[in-house]
C-alpha cells in the first residue's frame, strides 16, 4: 500500500473456527477505526483480504494455511454448459446493480433464506440492525445485484465496488426455487457487471480445498487464487 495509506493491523484472539469444528482460528484486521478504510479496500482485496460488516481481515491460523483468497479474471471468463443453462434458466429475471439501500423486502428474502438454508446456524433470527451491521459499512461503495420477476425480490447479492474489482459480500435467494440456482446465477450476472464497469476481477472471499460449502467456487474459470508468497497464481 502507498506510504499515504498505511493502516495499524490487529491479530484477534483464537476463536473456533468458522468452518471447521475441530481448529481454532485466528485473523489479522485492518484497524476498524482508520480513517481512511475506503482508501486501501482495493489494496487489501488483492492482498487477500475481506469484508465483513465493517471489518477487513484476513485468516492468520498459526496451525492452518486452508483458507485460500480466490478472484475470477473476467476479462477470460466464459460460462461453461451448466452455467449457461442457468442463464437461459432465468432469462425472465430482470437485474439491476443499485446502491445498497436495505428495505423491508431484503430483510424478509434474507431472514427467510436463513430460516430454510442455515437453520440454527446463530443467523436465522437476525433482525433489521444485525442485517444491516453484516452487509454495510459507510466505508464501502456497496451495492446490491437484484434479480426479480416482475416485482418480486427473488435475489440479492451483495458486492462491494473497489478500483481491484467487486467483492462478492454476500448472496441470499428465494430458497424454494432451487431449479433456477439463484446463487450461481447472482455470481454470473456480478461478473457481467464487473466487465461492464471496467473492473477486472470478481473477488468470491476465501476457497477451502475439500471443503463441501466452497467447492462451488472452483466452477468460475480461469480463476486466480493467492499463493503463500503474495502472488495471484492461476488455479
Amino acid at each position: 500500500m502507498k506510504r499515504a495509506e498505511t493502516v495499524r493491523l490487529f491479530k484477534t484472539m483464537p476463536h473456533a473456527c468458522g468452518y471447521y469444528a475441530d481448529r481454532i482460528a485466528e485473523n489479522l484486521v485492518i484497524d476498524p477505526a482508520a480513517p481512511n478504510l475506503g482508501q486501501v479496500y482495493g489494496g487489501a482485496l488483492a492482498q487477500g483480504y475481506r469484508r465483513s460488516g465493517g471489518h477487513l481481515y484476513r485468516p492468520a491460523c498459526p496451525t492452518c494455511a486452508d483458507c485460500i483468497a480466490t478472484r475470477v479474471a473476467v476479462a477470460d471468463f466464459r460460462p461453461n454448459r451448466t452455467q449457461s443453462r442457468v442463464l437461459r434458466r432465468n432469462h425472465d429475471l430482470k437485474v439491476r446493480l443499485l446502491p445498497a439501500k436495505a428495505g423491508p423486502e431484503h430483510l424478509a428474502l434474507y431472514q427467510n433464506y436463513l430460516a430454510t438454508r442455515h437453520p440454527g446456524g446463530g443467523m436465522d433470527a437476525a433482525d433489521g440492525d444485525e442485517f444491516r451491521q453484516f452487509l454495510l459499512t459507510p466505508f464501502a461503495r456497496t451495492m446490491f445485484l437484484e434479480a426479480r420477476l416482475g416485482d418480486q425480490l427473488l435475489a440479492c447479492a451483495v458486492t462491494d465496488a473497489t478500483e481491484a474489482g467487486l467483492s462478492a459480500v454476500y448472496t441470499f435467494f428465494e430458497p424454494t426455487l432451487p431449479q433456477r440456482s439463484l446463487g450461481v446465477f447472482a455470481i454470473l450476472k456480478q461478473i457481467e457487471y464487473c466487465r461492464q464497469l471496467g473492473l477486472p476481477y470478481l473477488y468470491l472471499g476465501f476457497w477451502l480445498d475439500g471443503h463441501p460449502k466452497m467447492a462451488y467456487k472452483a466452477g468460475y474459470q480461469p480463476q486466480q487464487r493467492l499463493g503463500p508468497d503474495g502472488d495471484w497464481q492461476e488455479a
